[in-house]
């Protein structure tokens, strides 16, 4: 008798067998399409990230371009710099990191946090994000002795940007600073850490002068440590440039004005090279570099000498009776007048209720064209204003640049100001008067120009009317820009009159007669404001900031060179006095070989203190550029 709990002949369900056999497949399945999208779609992604981990790519810092004078010294330099980089996949605790590193450094937490956030999302996995840009060999003793306690912590080696000279090339030079965020999305190339030009040629030719980083393979165990490396791109070091500023020039320049606040420009007609171009007071380039502190920062931008304006270029003053050479050109070409007519002059001339003055008191007499510009005659050219009219003026005096930049290779450049009736009209909502006229013919009103300006001008007059692009790169073809109307024989009676403004014992440049050469000049006082009769009564003792700004502009030439020289002097109280030392300098060191380069350990040197007269500038005077903008680092 069989078991009735006997399993003989029976069979299990057909249906849980399929089941069973169903789920296996699709668990099967299931594991195989999670091993293909693994292994196969996210393969490529996980072997960079296994391989990331094992090997690491570490950009190499190209070396910035040299930066040479015309004479092949050297300006600019790089020197070796470290910095400190925290490796955010190799840190195991980054606030109590960045907490030590507050401890060895002296940078308060919150600085290093915030530094840490705002850079993170910049840095690429495995990549270091700068914590402090700038190491001493006593901190990086430290770090190194506890590198092993706090992984993630890695020393760089960069370079960092010296200029030998620091005060005397700072406006033409400018400076390097670590690029910001725009920079970075403008130019993939840029990493956060790379250095850019900000200001001067370091901005303007940063593409030259930047050269290319290399690329280095690293091989790390699991602790980060480095266990081979392997250069995949070797870095190219930026190009070298000549510049076309000769140093010995330039110190010169620096020399006679020290002390004052003011421009001397040195510019080769013929081909537009610029050989000196001095603003004082001036700055050291390297305080940049290093980095700034908010201290720092505000003594230099709350100085009331504005030593961060490169007044060659971005100081828009009248310039006096230097635009009477202008008007000169004017009235020649629209044959406005006869050279050899005579205008009588007693000192004054009335307008209507109004009398304008000339800057002699009793007047000059009677002279001619040749004779009103040596004397500087200011009712001749009252007269020839009156004559000529705005618009006429103005439209040959944008016709010789001036009024617009001259196009040189630094950032920021003004472009000045050559008034018009239109431009009266939409400024003011006024009409303009035939008494502006007077005052526009001697280079007063609204009229404002730069001292590169009045440098390209003087050139324009002496090479036969092109106007040129100032150069400040050694051996470029000369641009010109424009041409100024003007025929040989009219450009030779301009030159003649210059000449003789030195040479004639009445004339007002006297002061620059260099035997041996020929010298041509024009003076120009340019005043600031309306002086009073109690003012008038003061003479040269007027305070500092009523004073005129002093001009000369002029040129010299000798054995088939020729060099055109403009001095500016803000507040100098008279053209010939003021300017005309400056000028002199120059015209000697250029003809006569009296000049000598500076010691090379300058850079970094301190600047005499300015004496207190000459402290107490108006910060508002309408003829100081725009403030300078605050550094990033510091924003």
């Amino acid at each position: 008798m069989k078991s009735l709990h006997s399993a003989y002949g029976q069979e299990p369900p057909r249906l849980g067998v399929g089941l069973l056999q169903c789920l296996i497949f699709g668990l099967f399945c299931l594991f195989a399409v999670r091993l293909w999208y693994l292994q196969i779609h996210l393969g490529q992604v996980f072997t960079e990230k296994s391989r990331n981990n094992q090997l690491r790519t570490e950009y190499i810092f190209a070396p910035r371009g040299f930066l040479r004078d015309r004479n092949g010294e050297l300006l600019a330099v790089n020197e070796p710099a470290f910095v400190l980089g925290l490796v955010r996949e190799d840190c195991e605790d980054i606030p109590a990191t960045l907490g030590r590193v507050s401890e060895w450094t002296g940078i308060p937490t919150e600085r290093l946090k915030d530094i840490y956030t705002r850079n993170k999302p910049k840095v690429k996995p495995f990549e270091p994000l700068t914590l402090v840009p700038d190491l001493d060999f006593e901190l990086i003793a430290k770090i190194e002795g506890g590198s092993l306690r706090w992984p993630g912590l890695d020393i760089l080696s960069r370079t960092r940007r010296k200029y030998i000279y620091g005060h005397l090339l700072s406006h033409v030079l400018g400076y390097v600073a670590e690029a910001n965020e725009a920079e970075m999305q403008a130019d993939p190339t840029l990493s956060l850490g790379d250095f850019v030009g900000k200001q001067g040629l370091e901005n303007r030719l940063d593409d030259r002068l930047r050269g290319a980083k290399g690329l280095r393979l690293i091989e790390v165990d699991v602790t980060g440590r480095r266990l081979s490396e392997e250069l995949q791109r070797e870095p190219k070091a930026g190009e070298e440039v000549f510049l076309s500023i000769d140093l010995g020039l330039q110190q010169l320049g620096h020399k006679v004005l020290e002390g004052k606040a003011g421009s001397v420009v040195v510019m080769d007609p013929d081909s537009g090279e610029v050989h000196a171009l001095v603003s004082e007071p001036s700055y050291d380039s390297n305080a940049f570099t290093a980095g700034l502190s908010s201290a720092q920062w505000a003594e230099l931008r709350d100085n009331p000498m504005h030593p961060l304006q490169n007044r060659a270029t971005q100081g828009v003053y009248p310039p006096g009776s230097v635009f009477k050479l202008l008007m000169a050109a004017v009235a020649l070409h629209e044959r406005a007048i006869d050279p050899n007519e005579t205008v009588h002059c007693t000192g004054e001339l009335a307008l209507g209720s109004h009398v304008f003055r000339c800057w002699k008191r009793g007047g000059h007499g009677t002279v001619n064209f040749q004779r009103a510009l040596v004397e500087s005659c200011d009712t001749y050219f009252y007269k020839l204003g009156m004559k000529l009219g705005v618009d006429r003026i103005s439209t040959f005096a944008k016709v010789a640049g001036l009024g617009a930049p001259t196009g040189i290779d630094l950032p920021h450049e003004k472009a000045g100001l050559i008034p018009s009736r239109e431009w009266k009209m939409k400024r003011q909502g006024v009409r303009w008067t035939k008494g502006e006229d007077l005052n526009l013919a001697i280079g007063q009103g609204y009229t404002g120009t730069t001292p590169l300006q009045i440098a390209r001008l003087i050139a324009a007059l002496i090479n036969g009317g092109k106007v040129l692009k100032p150069q400040l790169m050694r051996g470029m073809p000369p641009e010109v820009q424009g041409s100024m109307p003007l025929t040989p024989e009219h450009a030779a009676m301009i030159k003649r009159a210059m000449v003789a403004t030195v040479e004639d014992p009445r004339g007002t440049c006297r002061r620059v007669l260099t035997p041996g050469v020929v010298v041509g000049a024009k003076t120009g006082t340019a005043q600031v404001v309306r002086l009073t009769d109690e003012l008038k009564r003061m003479g040269d003792a007027v305070p500092y900031r009523f004073r005129d700004h002093a001009w000369m502009a002029g040129f010299g030439e000798r054995g088939g060179r020729r060099f055109v020289v403009v001095a500016m002097v803000e507040h100098g109280l008279h053209g010939a006095s003021g300017a005309g030392p400056a000028v002199k300098a120059m015209l000697d060191a250029l003809f006569l070989g009296k000049k000598e380069l500076p010691p090379r350990d300058v850079a970094g040197a301190e600047r005499p203190a300015e004496p207190a007269a000459r402290m107490a500038v108006d910060a508002v005077e309408p003829q100081f550029p725009d403030p300078a903008h605050e550094p990033e680092a510091l924003q």
